[in-house]
């Protein structure tokens, strides 16, 4: 059994898990105050966005999220990434976060390497974040990912560690609120080594968008 397998028997079996606690936690749940994404800046400097045609039904239905934003946004040049933001306002009732990695390869895009990466002073206060770093492959196109969980106040890699604290935070605080961050570059595969550049890139958006961050996903 290779280990995206044994991964995804895992996190179903945890998701499951997760699920039938929190539907069986029946207390009315802590409403949280936060900025709508419609309100989101477009203009994020150097950065200007467009916004990413609407998710269609189907798939807003598969990912049950509350409200959701996803952009291109550009900066001087041509270079471009992809955001998108997912938030749940409860995950009592079944709709919980959905790892990318469960939907982009039913897009047609597959994990070609994994791993993590640490951003350091990521609000310019000298804070840093721990984010999942991905290369996906479809055909001849490759993409740098980078993904992470945001709720409650906290930044989160890690699938497990999150359904953990949702878990302890449904029975300490009495809330499930919660979100998912995805930042995407393309890489260029004409060139050889331009890998660096996208993630160079990617990290590059992520530090000027998240200070903006804690007015959208409540902590």
């Amino acid at each position: 059994m290779n280990s995206i397998v044994a991964r995804a028997i895992a996190i179903c079996l945890l998701l499951g898990a997760t699920t039938v606690f929190l539907a069986n936690a029946r207390r009315t749940e802590v409403a949280v105050t936060r900025t709508p994404f419609a309100s989101f800046p477009m203009n994020i400097d150097p950065w200007r966005a467009v916004n990413a045609p609407p998710l269609e039904d189907d798939i807003l239905k598969v990912l049950g999220v509350d409200d959701y934003l996803s952009r291109i946004y550009y900066r001087q040049g041509g270079e471009h990434v992809g955001l998108y933001m997912g938030f749940y306002g409860s995950q009592r009732q079944g709709d919980t976060i959905h790892s990318p990695l469960n939907c982009l390869p039913g897009a047609g895009w597959e994990p070609v390497s994994e791993g993590r990466l640490t951003i350091p002073n990521v609000d310019g206060q000298g804070r840093a974040i721990t984010v999942n770093r991905y290369i996906v492959q479809k055909g001849l196109d490759r993409q740098m990912v980078l993904y992470w969980y945001q709720a409650r106040g906290r930044v989160v890699a890690s699938e497990y560690t999150s359904k953990a604290y949702l878990i302890n935070d449904a029975i300490r605080r009495n809330r499930t609120d919660g979100s998912m961050v995805r930042v995407i570059a393309p890489i260029d595969t004409r060139v050889e080594g331009k890998s660096a550049e996208a993630e160079q890139l990617a990290v590059d958006f992520v530090r000027a968008m998240f200070p903006l961050l804690p007015s959208y996903l409540p902590e």
